[in-house]
């Protein structure tokens, strides 16, 4: 039976965090779908199209990975795709005590979606799209950080100081 995981997550933008994650998922699952969530109440710097289109280019050789978008809640979003997993990343514990919450939730919302934790790597543990975006308000590197095209997306969005986002 093939299984289908969805890595649900703003991506606002992808990390190399967030894409040790994919890496590693897409080893295990059959088919993992990488979901741009969509927030009306989020202010992005990021637009969804623009999130989505770096995102494929950064999963392109990943041939059992696809981007999509979504809104609402995750757990609808999972079984409208017939995805039987969620892939949630975690750097801390202070991760886990949010992410156990939501998936408990998702538990009482649909007990037939598992939820499967992965650690970030050693390396990239330290990273968040928050600390990212706010070294690159202020024109700080973040090539170790995104890979070059989310750097130079970042970059371009900063130039003009009427785009601001919330870190």
């Amino acid at each position: 039976m093939a299984t289908k995981a969805l890595y649900p997550g703003s991506f606002d933008p992808i990390t190399y965090g967030h894409l040790d994650i994919v890496k590693r998922a897409a080893q295990l699952f059959d088919e993992l779908v990488v979901a741009v969530a969509v927030n009306p109440n989020k202010q992005s710097c990021l637009s969804v199209a623009t999130r989505i289109g770096l995102i494929e280019d950064c999963v392109a050789p990943l041939k059992n990975v696809v981007v999509q978008q979504f809104e609402g809640l995750t757990i609808d979003y999972a079984k409208a795709t017939s995805a039987g997993v969620l892939v949630r990343g975690l750097r801390a514990v202070s991760d886990f005590e949010f992410e156990f919450k939501m998936s408990q939730m998702n538990k009482t919302l649909d007990a037939s979606v598992e939820t499967v934790f992965m650690m970030a790597g050693l390396e990239y543990q330290f990273l968040s799209s928050s600390v990212v975006k706010e070294v690159a308000r202020y024109g700080g590197s973040v090539d170790k950080a995104v890979p070059p095209m989310v750097a130079r997306a970042l970059t371009d969005h900063f130039a003009s100081t009427a785009n601001v986002c919330s870190a």
